[in-house]
């Protein structure tokens, strides 16, 4: 993926993310969990950490992740493992890490404290119920993960059900085209298309910028449908949508 640059919360400047000499990246991720429950903030900031995580990780560099959570509730701490399972996100290690390189917050940090901090921006929910925290709910998780991705991960967003609905088309629709497009033979990622992903990827963790270059492959026509397949398969490493659980499966197109 080569060099990762985000835009630390407390200067506001574009800056490389700092990786030890040993290839290690220090991750933290800080939850404020309002009125001692989890919200859909502290899922975005835990999404965003996830997309960062995987991201060091394609890009070789090998990624430790901890979490700084308030005193909550047994069920709420239940409710925590439950979403992180249920949106893909990598578990954190125990706590115990070294000073941390990257934060990643809602609230931002102190400015004694080490590392970059990465502002996530508020999350106004409007949905009923959310996917893969709370129970009843019958989207796809993956769904919301996608839904609150597809936006700069600063900016504040409004959760509503449209939205959630809208990602859940697409994921629906991205994942039954895959599964056809892998009943062709494989071809190669083109280069421009691999150096545009990276290059949104590299700007600021610009996720929106990597759908937008899915969007873009899935309706050209002279892309072979392998080289479609490689396309997603491979983005969908740091997007974690399971953008390939249905080949191999029955679909009709």
């Amino acid at each position: 993926m080569g060099v990762l640059r985000v835009t630390d919360g407390r200067t506001h400047q574009l800056i490389e993310l700092p990786v030890l000499r040993r290839g290690v990246l220090r991750m933290r991720v800080h939850l404020s969990c309002p009125g001692s429950a989890i919200g859909a903030v502290d899922l975005r900031a835990l999404l965003v950490g996830d997309v960062l995580f995987r991201a060091a990780e394609t890009a070789g560099v090998q990624a430790r992740l901890t979490l700084v959570v308030p005193d909550l509730p047994p069920e709420q701490v239940k409710a925590l493992d439950r979403a992180t399972a249920a949106l893909g996100i990598n578990p954190p290690v125990a706590a115990g890490m070294a000073a941390a390189d990257v934060h990643v917050s809602d609230s931002g940090g102190p400015d004694s404290e080490y590392g970059v901090w990465i502002e996530v921006g508020h999350v106004q929910q409007l949905l009923t119920v959310i996917p893969g925290l709370h129970g009843g709910a019958g989207a796809d998780p993956l769904a919301l993960r996608l839904a609150l991705l597809s936006h700069p991960h600063h900016e504040p967003i409004t959760l509503a059900p449209g939205m959630l609905a809208d990602a859940e088309q697409t994921l629906a629709n991205w994942r039954g085209r895959v599964a056809d497009w892998a009943r062709s033979p494989s071809r190669p990622i083109p280069d421009d298309i691999r150096c545009q992903a990276h290059s949104a990827l590299a700007d600021d963790i610009g996720i929106p910028g990597v759908l937008t270059v899915l969007r873009r492959v899935a309706a050209e026509q002279e892309i072979p449908d392998g080289a479609k397949f490689e396309v997603f398969a491979y983005l969908d490493r740091v997007l974690g949508l399971e953008i390939v659980r249905d080949v191999g499966r029955d679909h009709q197109s």
